[in-house]
């Protein structure tokens, strides 16, 4: 520690005694990611409580030669805002900055902090009876920066798309410690390159975001939720399409699951029950939303899009939800299956996605593929039909002993799903970044040139190779051969 000693007494000078600590107990929570697969070291952990204390951090950081590991609730699922073992980087915390400097409700826009909690964003636009359109299970602890430095996505991507869709500006601090500022909106700006967009999904490898300005909706007037039974993944898609073509805009949300699925929720949640009384292959949870005009006719249009939908022998079964209770417990039992599984035992678990119009042949084709390759597992996909996005889950065989059986086999089961992706046509990631779990894999099955820009734009921008380490751009291949 003697070797930082000068970097750090600078340190507690610029942000004060709040603003950075070496506690090993207050530093520990913030060394693993969420799902616990990678832990690292930090020298300290910083906590500026604003864009020029952030701004002056860097240049500090860049002076000592001191790598940075921004950070916002923690809770990323590719181990993107973990730092490496060697203890000789800073955690960079946004949490302090959580402020709501503006929001416009006649423009429906919110200018924010990056450390501002997604719940409570939800809550502010709510107050003002409007919505930003943007949700996740971790909504009590993703940070608006984290979402952006991971283009998040969520249930609401059919609609309303990914994070990069509702970033209208955006402030970030860049690795010589400038600040680069495009807050305001324009819905016409032509001077060259997006450069908000370069930075939305970078995961911090570029410049660290330290503020946007959101686009928000008007609140909803009204949902109606359904539950469909269904005898395949395939009719899942036909269903998909009836519903674009039968509700429009009004389809918000299209989840499935395997029965597999609802099993093991039901399993893990006490008091769950099935929403319909038969067994069926799959289920699909679709919601549909409207305006305050339109929200009266809402149920009529529900109850037509299934009939019409059973006449079409598209769907085995289906309730609406009677009232919001009913369909709180629907959304439930969707959220609930990354825990019921994690209850089962351990598993690898693959954010992916191909084309659309190709999910559900793909699924049906990799799920037997996965498990006659690896005997004694069993392959799940759920997640988001209607923006080609499942997670795909192999479980391992009972038994199985959680850290052990990931590192024997867990590599080799998602080198095999990533090269099904591939072959598809697909993305390794779709919602939720490479960070450092994914990295390699990135440089193993990416397109070169597209690999070649990415390392072009990280050398450009960060000369050091201090912001963020290790994460998201893969090595050159000379590089990553020493």
């Amino acid at each position: 520690m003697t070797e930082h000693r000068s970097f750090l007494e600078a340190a507690a000078a610029l942000l004060g005694p709040r603003g950075i600590t070496v506690d090993p107990d207050l530093l520990e929570p913030w060394l693993t990611d969420w799902r616990g697969r990678f832990t690292g070291r930090a020298m300290a952990l910083a906590s500026p409580d604003s864009t020029e204390q952030v701004s002056a951090l860097v240049r500090l950081c860049a002076a000592h030669g001191v790598a940075i590991v921004p950070q916002g609730g923690n809770s990323g699922m590719s181990g993107g805002a973990t730092p490496d073992e060697s203890g000789d980087s800073i955690i960079l915390s946004l949490r302090r900055m959580d402020r709501i400097h503006r929001l416009d409700a006649d423009a429906m826009q919110v200018t924010c902090d990056a450390g501002v909690i997604l719940q409570t964003l939800h809550e502010a636009a709510e107050a003002e009876r409007l919505r930003f359109p943007l949700t996740l299970g971790g909504k009590g602890s993703a940070t608006i920066g984290g979402l952006i430095s991971t283009n998040a996505g969520g249930t609401q991507v059919l609609r309303h798309g990914a994070m990069r869709a509702q970033v209208l500006g955006i402030e970030a601090v860049l690795a010589d410690g400038s600040i680069f500022n495009a807050l305001t909106p324009l819905k016409k700006d032509n001077r060259g390159f997006d450069l908000k967009q370069m930075l939305i999904g970078s995961e911090g490898t570029l410049g660290i975001i330290t503020g946007a300005t959101l686009r928000l909706l008007p609140e909803i007037g009204g949902r109606v939720v359904i539950w469909c039974g269904l005898p395949s993944i395939s009719m899942a898609r036909r269903l998909l399409v009836h519903c674009e073509k039968g509700a429009g805009d009004l389809l918000e949300g299209f989840e499935v699951m395997p029965r597999h699925c609802l099993e093991a929720v039901l399993d893990h949640l006490p008091d769950a029950r099935s929403p319909l009384s038969a067994t069926h292959e799959w289920h699909a949870l679709i919601e549909l939303v409207a305006s305050e005009k339109e929200a009266d006719g809402l149920p009529q249009i529900a109850e037509a899009l299934l009939e019409a939908a059973l006449e079409e022998d598209l769907l085995e079964d289906a309730v609406i939800a009677a009232n919001e209770t009913q369909a709180g417990a629907f959304w439930l039992l969707r959220d609930s299956i990354a825990p019921a599984e994690r209850a089962i035992g351990p598993a690898m678990q693959h954010d992916i996605s191909v084309p659309v119009t190709k999910m559900a042949e793909f699924v049906e084709a990799a799920v037997p593929a996965v498990e006659a390759q690896f005997p004694d597992t069993s392959a799940v996909a759920f997640g988001h039909l209607g923006d080609g996005n499942v997670h795909f889950h192999v479980l391992a065989p009972p038994g199985a002993v959680r850290g052990q059986w990931e590192v024997k086999q867990g590599k080799a089961i998602s080198a095999f799903v990533h090269d099904l992706v591939t072959q598809w046509g697909g993305s390794i990631s779709a919602e939720h970044g490479i960070g450092q779990l994914k990295r390699d894999e990135l440089g193993r099955l990416g397109d070169p040139v597209s690999l070649a820009m990415m390392r072009s734009v990280k050398q450009a921008l960060d000369p050091q190779g201090l912001l963020n380490p290790g994460k998201l751009v893969p090595l050159a291949p000379d590089a990553a051969s020493h």
